[in-house]
């Protein structure tokens, strides 16, 4: 059975983490293998995350960031409060109106 083909706009959203990943590698003056080594992968998978694989788990990508100093910007990946589209469709299944229930007559 065929795999379904990834999305561009994925693929090109991993690469660019990819390339942002190796930039913060070398302003760090580290190398891959010390890099792979700090987050305990091979080089090889360390390669994949900055040449754009979307094998990658995100784990093991959470695990590079976290090594570089960088796990708190990828916190804010899907961030409630900065989802303005989800925010419209919540708001639109509110009810229109809403109904205070009618006291009940309780005394016996």
């Amino acid at each position: 059975m065929a795999q379904p083909k990834t999305p561009f706009e994925v693929v090109e959203a991993v690469r660019k983490l990819g390339e942002n990943v190796r930039t913060a590698r070398i302003r760090r003056s580290m190398t891959q293998d010390d890099l792979a080594k700090a987050c305990k992968i091979t080089r090889k998978t360390l390669y994949g995350i900055e040449k754009g694989s979307t094998a990658v788990s995100v784990g093991t990508l959470f695990s590079v960031l976290w090594a570089l100093g960088l796990l708190k910007s990828a916190t804010h990946l899907a961030d409630p409060e900065a989802d303005e589209h989800g925010k419209v469709l919540e708001a639109a299944r509110r009810p229109l109106r809403i109904r205070i229930p009618a006291e009940t007559d309780t005394d016996f």
